[in-house]
């Protein structure tokens, strides 16, 4: 196990207990996120006929809805902020419904795009970011296994739902398929709604009051008085007015951390994930079409994204136990970074696999990749900025990620669309991912050496202001003291002058 790690959020989290729960109701919600868009893809060649559109036009559904999961980020922070991560939750689960029902009435690729791209989008994003902060309120010592698990339902869920898609498809039409994909999304409601709420408040610690506290609250409470009724001091309107001013700016940063943007390492973090996500959905998106385009049945292709998916689902908690020892997690940013390179390195052999069996070994290499970098994304991010300030970093993050998840696919759909063949875009994925993850192992290493220059510095300034704050203290208490013996000292003098009387009395006698 990894050394304790200290808890920025008032309280010690239970790292168990009823956090196993959310957890479990954590790896549905994060599931459906992460994996309908890829799940949905069955479809895409069924959706090209009816309306006679291309690739790239097809792939906007996917990207779309992606891009609206996390577009959505900073919303859902917002609310999960004001409500809680059990409401969002639960009415974001009702959207997915929705939104999926209403697209089975559709008669438009644009309907498709409102419909399954932005209603059921919008619905995802309000599952996936409060299951997400709410495992940072449950665990601290075991949060990478936490995370692991629960993004281990993305892969469970892929495993069950490109199958059973394929299954709808041929016995229900895809009008059928999306009434029922529309009640199997309501289950996030009952995901939602196993986040019992926790934090400080819950555990409250009560304060012992000293005689001190007391004179010193009451001295307060009567500064605060003198001050309100004393006629130097600037009138309360003008008070109010510069609060008011303030008002906007202070309710904003309530729910949205913008002093972030400060932060060396969540800018690393921020630009290193904006470019990897450039490369790193198209490539599942265009998997089994095109195992389809090669000459590949449509079952068998179907059974490439349950490899990939059974494949990430080991992946994925073994990510997070080792991400967790001793060993890894002080240095986890460099962990991810070589995830990120391994999973590009991935997309750039694939072109060289032929036949099914050569896309079998793709799908569990890239399976294998993609399981460690989805089990270390927030992690890392929550050991950047810490627990306390995950909300809002994540949903900062997110709205800044949408950019490159809306074009990814449609980038690679118009690459298929001009040269004919699948290859170039599984190369542009791959040069993509091994940039970002180069990136950010570089500028990781760059923040570490800052970091330990910088505590370095702050420990010398300490102990050269030791000595000064020793002698400081000395006096204060060489003064305390004597202003304390100054009243036990006064019986005596009285004493000793009553005795100069008395001496005096005898000698005038």
């Amino acid at each position: 196990m990894s050394p304790p790690v200290p808890s920025d959020l008032g309280y010690v989290p239970p790292d168990g207990g009823w956090g196993w729960a959310v957890v479990f109701g954590a790896s549905i919600s994060v599931g459906f996120a992460y994996t309908f868009p890829k799940a949905f893809t069955i479809y895409f060649k069924e959706l090209q006929a009816v309306y006679s559109i291309s690739y790239s036009q097809i792939a906007w559904i996917t990207s779309i809805m992606c891009a609206t999961t996390y577009g959505g980020g900073p919303i859902s922070s917002i609310l999960v902020n004001r409500y809680g991560s059990r409401p969002v939750v639960i009415f974001g689960g009702l959207l997915c419904g929705i939104g999926m029902v209403s697209a089975a009435f559709c008669t438009s690729i644009l309907q498709l795009y409102i419909c399954v791209g932005f209603i059921t989008g919008f619905g995802l994003a309000l599952n996936l970011q409060p299951s997400v902060i709410i495992i940072g309120k449950y665990f601290l010592k075991r949060r990478p296994i936490a995370n692991g698990l629960a993004m281990a339902g993305s892969p469970v869920m892929l495993c069950t739902l490109a199958p059973l898609n394929q299954f709808l498809f041929d016995n229900f039409g895809w009008r059928g398929s999306f009434l029922i994909l529309g009640a199997i999304l309501l289950h996030c409601c009952v995901a939602g709604a196993l986040f019992r709420p926790i934090g400080a408040a819950t555990t409250p610690v009560k304060p012992q009051v000293t005689g001190k506290g007391k004179d010193a609250l009451k001295e307060e409470v009567t500064e605060d008085a003198m001050e309100m009724g004393s006629p130097t001091k600037v009138p309360m309107e003008d008070k109010v007015e510069e609060e008011g001013g303030k008002a906007c700016c202070e309710k904003i940063n309530q729910y949205l951390d913008f002093s972030l943007f400060k932060h060396r390492g969540f800018l690393i973090y921020l630009i290193g994930n904006v470019l990897m996500f450039l490369g790193f959905f198209a490539p599942i998106v265009f998997l089994a079409p095109y195992a389809k385009h090669i000459g590949i049945d449509e079952y068998s292709a179907a059974f490439l994204l349950s490899i990939l998916a059974i494949v990430d689902m080991i992946a994925r908690p073994t990510t997070g136990i080792i991400a967790n020892s001793k060993w890894v997690r002080p240095q986890i940013q460099y962990f991810f970074s070589f995830s990120i390179a391994f999973n590009g390195t991935c997309h750039l052999l694939c072109p060289l696999a032929s036949g099914y069996m050569g896309l079998v070994i793709y799908a569990i290499f890239f399976g294998l990749a993609f399981g460690m970098v989805c089990a270390m994304l927030f992690e890392t991010l929550m050991d950047l900025v810490g627990a306390a300030r995950f909300t809002s970093a994540v949903g900062l993050v997110t709205i800044a990620e949408c950019c490159t998840i809306l074009l990814g696919p449609p980038i690679g759909g118009t690459l298929i669309d001009t040269f004919g063949d699948y290859k170039y875009m599984f190369i542009k994925c791959g040069a993509v991912m091994v940039l970002a993850g180069t990136f950010l192992f570089i500028m990781n290493y760059y923040n570490y050496r800052m970091l330990a220059k910088e505590e370095k510095e702050r420990k010398a300034k300490e102990e050269n202001t030791k000595p000064v704050r020793t002698e400081n203290e000395g006096r204060n208490s060489w003064n305390k003291e004597t202003t304390r013996d100054g009243p036990e000292l006064e019986p005596l003098s009285k004493e000793q002058e009553g005795l100069k009387e008395e001496v005096n009395g005898i000698n005038e006698v």
